[in-house]
């Protein structure tokens, strides 16, 4: 990472603009991270890319089990996407100038801005953005396969018409251990990908309906394992 921010730095100085944060995003996603993964002695094993349209635009959800899952994120999707973020995320130092640039922030605090944001959203997706949403909002540090879904991605999904993608890292335990967020174990990592859903025409009265389908989905993978 030392290594590559004076070059991400320096091409957003010589290229301005959504082209730099496109190549940048690229960069992080496509180079970095099997770089990273490589040195790390972990390897992927990605399943169901066959069903991602790389001319569609989608809202991403995946599991949360440990501090490498947005490397490991980042390098199972074929094109790039964007983080959705948390407005409190801005605040940590260096981390959060990060954060500003590459990710979207939400702003919850009325309805009026949540309105704007879910209007930068369609705006985004329409650009050729994905957005990448953790539903269970942070990570999941318990002994269950998943912690509970929040409404947010489902909410995004439904409000932007996007279709939803769904990731399920199914053995991220293996490379590191549960209550440890130091200790990395070499070995292959299992990513699955389901079949998008598509989401127009649905209303907020089926979120419900469409959380219980994804759990289901990604409960279905890691059961498996």
């Amino acid at each position: 990472m030392t290594l590559s921010l004076p070059v991400i730095g320096m091409y957003m100085i010589a290229t301005p603009g959504p082209r730099a944060l496109r190549h940048n995003i690229w960069f992080l996603h496509h180079i970095f991270t099997p770089v990273f993964l490589a040195l790390i002695g972990i390897r992927l094993r990605i399943e169901g890319t066959e069903h991602l349209d790389p001319a569609r635009s989608y809202v991403i959800v995946g599991n949360h089990r440990s501090s490498l899952d947005f490397i490991v994120n980042a390098a199972a999707f074929p094109g790039v996407y964007r983080y959705l973020a948390k407005q409190e995320l801005q605040k940590i130092p260096v981390f959060g100038w990060v954060v500003k640039k590459m990710c979207l922030i939400v702003d919850r605090s009325s309805a009026m801005s949540r309105a704007r944001s879910v209007i930068n959203l369609k705006q985004q997706l329409a650009e050729g953005w994905s957005i990448f949403i953790y539903p269970e909002g942070s990570r999941n540090n318990t002994a269950d396969a998943l912690g509970d879904f929040h409404d947010g991605a489902f909410r995004v999904a439904i409000q932007t018409g996007a279709p939803l993608a769904i990731q399920t890292l199914v053995n991220v335990r293996d490379v590191i251990p549960l209550n440890t967020s130091l200790e990395l174990r070499p070995g292959i990592l299992r990513i699955v990908w389901e079949k998008p859903i598509e989401t127009a025409g649905l209303r907020q009265d089926n979120m419900a309906a469409l959380k219980d389908q994804v759990r289901a989905l990604m409960e279905s993978r890691l059961s498996t394992f």
